[in-house]
């Protein structure tokens, strides 16, 4: 697979303000008006909720200081802006300080569907709206402080945590239809689709299950996690975690339900 050039976050002037190039506010645009006709009937109503609180721009890529207005208002959150990759200690910094790290760049065109790095449109189209739901923004600086205070070993298991809740999770209360709550598929046109449909296992969330799921970054996810409500992620919050490490640690990892990835890709 030809991953072309690598992404390079773009830096700030001396007042803050990120300029970008028009033809990158174009693919803002295009993916937002993409999404804009996906996710309805798709989304959670909390994430809704959000996209209408942070009345984010449609033809342009926000500036940081845009976001963080309405985060701070609502649950004392705001953006962080960083390089295209950062540590694993980095991140979970940010989370406990309730900063969430926004890479500063945009995909390709070629890369519209999916992308294995986190963009500026996954961060604040995907995870921003929910980050002014006080469930999902207590759940995630729980993790944060969690993940600080683990071991390397312990932040691997942490990871899965992480990938099957607040980037790939999907919410489904009782008699209701099934939506999306996680980041990685909501700003994923692609993978909005595929996630609601016949092809990939989902599973009701258990804490020890979802630590010994192992996943693939580069691919569309073959099993997703169900959880009832956005208010359940507080329920995982008072979850003894590090102690369902352990467990899933003795236990050992679930196979993979994909391909090994190819060493020519």
């Amino acid at each position: 697979m030809n991953k072309g050039t690598p992404y390079l976050a773009r830096q700030a002037d001396a007042t803050g303000f990120i300029h970008y190039p028009q033809e990158e506010h174009d693919i803002w645009g295009q993916l937002y008006a993409r999404q804009a006709v996906n996710l309805p009937g798709r989304a959670c109503d909390e994430y809704i909720q959000g996209l209408d609180a942070l009345a984010m721009p449609t033809d342009r890529i926000p500036q940081l200081a845009e976001i963080d207005r309405v985060l701070l208002e609502t649950t004392g959150w705001k953006t962080a802006a960083v390089p295209a990759l950062i540590s694993f200690g980095r991140f979970f910094e940010l989370l406990a300080n309730k900063e969430f790290p926004v890479a500063t760049f945009i995909r390709r065109k070629e890369e519209f569907d999916y992308l294995q790095e986190p963009d500026i449109f996954h961060e604040i189209f995907g995870h921003c709206p929910l980050l002014t739901n006080p469930a999902f923004a207590n759940f995630s600086h729980m993790y944060g402080k969690l993940g600080l205070a683990a071991s390397k070993e312990e932040r691997v298991f942490l990871a899965r945590l992480y990938w099957f809740t607040i980037e790939f999770g999907l919410v489904q209360a009782k008699n209701e239809p099934l939506r999306i709550y996680g980041g990685g598929i909501l700003s994923s046109p692609g993978e909005t689709l595929y996630a609601l449909s016949d092809v990939p296992e989902r599973k009701p969330f258990e804490l020890i299950d979802v630590l010994r799921t192992p996943y693939r970054i580069d691919i569309m996810q073959p099993i997703y996690y169900v959880i009832e409500h956005i208010d359940f992620l507080d329920e995982i919050a008072r979850m003894d975690i590090m102690a369902a490490v352990q467990e899933a640690r003795k236990l050992g990892l679930f196979a993979p339900k994909f391909e090994p990835k190819s060493k020519a890709s």
